[in-house]
């Protein structure tokens, strides 16, 4: 969040700056033109961090559907194109669950990336993004769930021991 306040910030301000606000010399020439039409989207960049993306995640939010089936666990979102994630459930390798004061919850099924790895793409700044493993994201009465995928894994483990 800091560093999106100071991005858009310093954007506004280069925009009053280059358009003559504040007390500064304006001439109509065309490097004055061309840096007011260079911070537009910067601005735009700018606002998306500032309080763009919070609705973009709560659009997409809307629109993700998650499945736990007795074999895989599924990711399903119909925002700007349709993408989906699954996993099975005897070869999920943790299960990491972030509980809120409020009840809801996440459930990961593998480690997060670090933010700075190249696995993790616009993952930190969009925290709806689907990426190759399944994270089941901000769901109502997460410890249930959890108890689920848990009780899950042991039959499939049992089923995988049977069949040895």
């Amino acid at each position: 969040m800091p560093f999106s306040l100071m991005w858009g910030g310093f954007a506004i301000f280069w925009e009053t700056l280059a358009s003559g606000m504040w007390g500064a010399k304006s001439n109509s020439g065309p490097m004055n033109w061309f840096m007011m039409l260079w911070g537009i989207p910067f601005i735009v960049i700018g606002q998306y961090l500032i309080w763009g993306r919070f609705l973009t995640a709560r659009w997409k939010k809307k629109r993700t559907y998650y499945a736990l089936t007795n074999r895989r666990v599924i990711v399903v979102q119909n925002g700007w194109s349709r993408k989906m994630a699954s996993a099975y459930v005897d070869t999920l390798p943790t299960i990491i669950k972030e509980k809120a004061s409020n009840g809801l919850g996440t459930l990961r099924f593998a480690q997060r990336a670090p933010a700075w790895s190249n696995q993790r793409s616009y993952g930190a700044w969009d925290g709806m993004d689907v990426g190759d493993i399944p994270t089941f994201v901000d769901i109502p009465d997460v410890d249930m769930v959890y108890r689920m995928v848990s009780d899950q894994r042991e039959r499939a483990a049992d089923r995988s021991q049977a069949a040895l």
